[in-house]
């Protein structure tokens, strides 16, 4: 989960980078400043690089990114958001340190 505080200044900053991009055809450009304005989680995707955040982990290739968003209503208190309790794997409630084993899929 990600949280955005300013939404304009993640956009301004996916579109100073579309804007700054040598490589990026002019055809294109029109098309990803709209997406970027349009989308936050387009600038988000402007702005990070799902391999460079996963390029230099062993063991792990990634082979496809995607983003998505929706808003929520996020209380840290509220019982939903504990995440904790995810870990919870042993008989006393304590988090046994276990990773589940196997492939894990982040999408």
């Amino acid at each position: 989960m990600l949280e955005i505080d300013d939404a304009d200044a993640v956009t301004e900053a996916a579109l100073r980078r579309v804007a700054e991009d040598p490589e990026m055809p002019q055809s294109e450009r029109a098309h990803a400043e709209s997406t970027v304005r349009e989308d936050t989680a387009e600038a988000v995707a402007f702005l990070v690089d799902p391999f460079d955040l996963v390029g230099d982990v062993p063991g792990v290739e990634l082979q496809q990114a995607s983003w998505s968003s929706e808003p929520v209503a996020h209380d840290p208190d509220a019982p939903d958001w504990d995440l904790d309790d995810e870990f919870d794997d042993g008989a006393d409630g304590k988090d046994d340190g276990g990773d589940g084993g196997g492939i894990s899929r982040i999408g």
